[in-house]
């Protein structure tokens, strides 16, 4: 009697291949319609193919040959990368839909100079360009075999960025951006990581 689960048939390895490059290209074309306004159903259905891949590749005991681990490997930066942008900003707005986003991708945040008078100020500028590094350091990390790399990314953008932090609403919106960035980053390439190796 054969093995049901034998990890070098070519068929099996076939389906699980194929599987998962349509699971990341789907993903990948759902949250690239997404960029320009995060939409909840396209998101949920991008982060179920994640989920749904992730939990494939960790079950089965497949692994993908080189060339085409390569492929995914790719693909699987390309959607870590472009993914976590409308990812992290739904997660944003579900967490706090009253953040006002300024004109240079920071966020406006009341500050008083005294109590008659308050005015707005743009802070973490630049976190969709830092979120794009965060997430390609992420990713490719991980698929080197380095995920410690996680810390050196919450190290320095929390050092960059912590002249920023002095509101409530900065806070809420660094911990969380981040966070959701890089789940979403390290779920994709873990993925991938788990298939090639």
């Amino acid at each position: 009697m054969t093995d049901a689960l034998d990890a070098t048939d070519p068929l099996a390895v076939a389906i699980v291949v194929i599987f998962l490059f349509l699971a990341l290209c789907a993903a990948l074309v759902l949250v690239t319609v997404a960029q320009r306004r995060p939409q909840s159903s396209l998101l949920s259905v991008a982060a179920g193919l994640v989920l749904l891949a992730l939990v494939v590749v960790a079950v089965l005991p497949y692994n993908v040959p080189v060339l085409l681990g390569a492929i995914l490997a790719f693909l699987g930066v390309a959607l870590a990368v472009l993914g976590g942008n409308p990812f992290t900003r739904w997660v944003l707005i579900a967490a706090d839909g009253r953040t006002t986003e300024g004109p240079r991708g920071g966020i406006l945040v009341e500050l008083a100079a005294d109590h008659s008078e308050s005015r707005q100020e743009e802070v973490l500028r630049g976190g969709t360009t830092i979120g794009f590094l965060e997430r390609a350091s992420v990713a490719l990390g991980i698929l080197a075999g380095f995920p410690a790399v996680i810390a050196v990314v919450v190290a320095l953008k929390g050092v960059g960025r912590f002249s920023e932090l002095a509101t409530p609403a900065a806070r809420e919106r660094f911990i969380v951006g981040t966070l959701a960035s890089l789940l979403w980053a390290s779920a994709v390439a873990a993925a991938v990581w788990l298939a090639i190796w």
